[in-house]
Parts: structure tokens; sequence; C-alpha cells
């Protein structure tokens, strides 16, 4: 009884021990979990094979203790048919000697009978509670208790891979997850790549060819997409950026562009000839690059020109423009398109005016001061598309543009751009 019972508190201990998993870092916790089927089953089995190995030293202690008990019986089965064969050999003798030894010798022989068949009785019982003990530990005690915990540790087993399988689905799970953001990943790495292919053999072509006069002759070379292009025209020392804008019949070069009023355009003289703003946003392009660009061949000015109300117009001319030593002038031609009006006021040879530089025709003012911005100011009446980008109410300093009825309209968005003459025709 014992050891039976020392080894299933023994087994009950494991069972307990892996019952509650240890605390510690969150790296112990995952690893635990990782081998956790395993490390449960080795438990199992060890505190089995434990469990087995005390019972079977019970039994063969068991079984030792029958076999003593028997040989026991059988000794004293041996004395008691000696002491009989004594027994009857003294009767004799004491029947010849008569008398008073007899009934003396037959009480000694009685009294010595009954107190070995007595122990004999005791140790009949003590065989029979050996046998019922045993029987009894391994029919009543043992079986149950090594079923439950059996039952016990296939539940525990059947728990771990429920655990397992669920562990496997979300890996499952994570790795259709991985696999979807590598696909998403490697497209946005296959654009960017082709990208940097397009321009790489844009930048190659160019430096092969050496650098186009305008956005024309790109288009001319082949280039269809409207961007950033690096021109040098022909009266240009160094070459410069520009942005194009590509149509059907040809490239334009952008040389003024309001859309949002993120850039401010009251600014000095020397800004107006280097250019200021972003290629990608609200810039002018500067006095001295257009200049470049209008020479040599005639060249078209068009304006696209949309109004607070959402109306859209367009006027193109043909032009010229002075260099800085004829102050910029712009020489206008004859005007078409949907609006019939140009941005200065009609008149040829305006030159440009800024807050700091006073060239309007204007005699008793300074255009520039008044309206903001700088200008090609034939009067302050005219036209100023570099005004201040239009927020509130509406002022005098705000961009506009007078029509040939000599409407006044304020604008929400400009664009300003050249081409070759033989675009339009």
């Amino acid at each position: 009884m014992t050891s039976t019972t020392s080894a299933v508190v023994l087994l009950t201990a494991l069972l307990t021990a892996n019952s509650y998993p240890t605390t510690g870092g969150r790296g112990d916790k995952q690893q635990q979990q990782q081998h956790a089927s395993w490390d449960d089953v080795n438990v199992v089995a060890h505190g089995l094979l434990q469990l087995g190995q005390a019972l079977r030293e019970h039994v063969g202690k068991s079984k030792a203790q029958i076999r003593e008990l028997n040989a026991g019986l059988v000794s004293m089965n041996a004395t008691l048919q000696r002491l009989e064969e004594r027994r009857g050999d003294g009767s004799q003798r004491g029947t010849a000697a008569g008398g008073r030894g007899e009934e003396e010798d037959e009480v000694s022989w009685d009294s010595r009978v009954e107190e070995l068949r007595q122990k004999m009785d005791r140790l009949e019982q003590r065989v029979d509670e050996a046998v019922r003990e045993s029987a009894l530990d391994s029919n009543s005690s043992q079986e149950p208790l090594v079923q439950r915990m059996m039952a016990a540790q296939n539940r525990r087993i059947d728990q771990l891979l429920e655990k397992i399988k669920q562990q496997q689905d979300k890996l499952e799970k994570q790795s259709v997850h991985l696999q979807t953001l590598q696909s998403k990943i490697g497209h946005k790495r296959m654009k960017s790549l082709r990208h940097r292919q397009d321009e790489l053999a844009q930048k190659q072509d160019t430096s092969q060819k050496g650098f186009a006069k305008d956005c024309h002759e790109l288009f001319v070379q082949g280039q269809r997409k409207s961007g950033v292009y690096t021109v040098q025209p022909e009266n240009s020392r160094t070459p410069f950026s520009v942005l194009c804008e590509m149509t059907p019949g040809g490239g334009w070069t952008v040389i003024q562009k309001r859309s949002d009023g993120s850039q401010s355009f009251d600014q000095t003289w020397d800004a107006y000839r280097k250019g200021f703003g972003s290629l990608n946003g609200e810039f002018w392009l500067g006095l001295d690059h257009i200049h470049a660009l209008s020479r040599p061949g005639r060249r078209v000015l068009q304006m696209e020109l949309s109004d607070r109300s959402g109306q859209s117009h367009v006027t193109s001319s043909e032009f010229r423009l002075d260099g800085e030593e004829g102050q910029f002038s712009l020489h206008l031609g004859p005007q078409t398109g949907s609006s019939g009006s140009s941005g200065s006021s009609g008149s040829s040879a305006l030159p440009f005016s800024t807050a700091d530089r006073d060239n309007d025709l204007s005699a008793g003012e300074h255009c520039a001061r008044r309206h903001s911005g700088g200008w090609w100011f034939g009067g302050c009446g005219g036209s100023n598309l570099n005004g201040d980008f239009p927020r509130g109410r509406g002022s005098s300093r705000d961009m506009f543009w007078t029509t040939p009825e000599g409407h006044r309209t304020a604008l929400r968005s400009t664009v300003m751009k050249i081409a070759p003459l033989s675009t339009q025709q």
C-alpha cells in the first residue's frame, strides 16, 4: 500500500505541475507553446511508467507475503501430522503403562494440537486478508485510478492537439497575409523600377542627342508624356528645367502657372528675371528663359484662363520678347482664340514692370505697386495675371484680365505657354 500511494502521489504531482505553465518572459512562453505537445506527452509517459513500476513492486511484495504464509501453513500441517503420529504411538505406550499417565499425555497432546490449529487459523486468516487486500488494491483502487488518469491525459492531449491546430491555422493566415504584402511590395518595386528605367532612358537619349531647344523639339524627338524636362535654347549658355505639356499637335513650354495661391507672385525685378516657384506647382519660369525660348523663329503665346464663375477662356497671339536691355518688352501680333483678348492692353512693345522697377506706360501711377506682382502694364486698368491670388471678396490687387468688351474679370487660375507658330497652323 505504501509504494502504491507514493506512485499515485508522484503521478498526481507530475500532472498538477504539467497543468500550470511556468511564468517567464514573452520568449519563454512562446517556446513553451511551441514544444508543449512533446513535453506533456513525455511527462505523461514518465508518470505512467513510474506508476506501473510501483504497482509491479506492490504485486511482487504481495505475492512474496502470500508465498511465505503458504509455506508457514505447509510447515504447520507437517508438524500437526507428525504430532498426530506421535500421539498415536504415545497412546499405545500409555495403554501399556495405564491409568493416570495416559490421561495426562492426552491432555498435553490435545492442548498442543489446539494451539497449532489456532495458529493455522490465524495464518489462513492472514492469507485471506492479504489476498483480499491485494485484490481490493488491484480492482477497487488501482485500476479505476489508472483509468481516470489515462482519461485525464487523453483529454489533455486532445486539448494540446486543438491548440496546435489553432496555431497552425494562425500561421497559415499569417503566411497568406505575408504573401499578399510581398506581392504588393513587389508590384510597387517593379513600378518604381520601371519609372526609374524610363527616366534613365530619357536622360540617356537626351545625353546622346544633346538637349532639345524646347518642348516642341522633344515632341518631335518622340516624347509624348507631359512633365519636367531639361532644355537648352540656342541663345542660352546653360540648360534649364521646364514644364512641358504634350498635346496631339505638339509640345508646349509652360512659362507661368497659377492654381491654388501656394506661391506669392509679389516679387522683385531680379526674381522675375531669374524665375521662382516650383515646376510641379505654381511658378514663373523667368524672363531670361522666356526671352531665350522666344528666339529664333516665330512663336505663339497662349493663355488659358478660368474666372471665378468657372468659365474658361483661351487666347493666342504671336509674340516676341526683348532682352533685359529692352526691359523685357512684349511684342504681340494678331490675336486668335475663343476670347479674342490678350493679357496686355493690346498694345505692342510693352515693357515689364515690378514694384521696384516702374516701366509701365502710365504717367501718373505705379501700376505694379497698385496691382501687385510684375506684368507688362500698358496702363493700370489693363490686365494683370501675376497679381495676388483671390482669397476673399476680392480687391484691386487680385489677378484679373479685361475682356475685349472692357469687362474686368477676376481670375481663379491661369496658364501661360509658348510654342513654335507652326504648331498652330
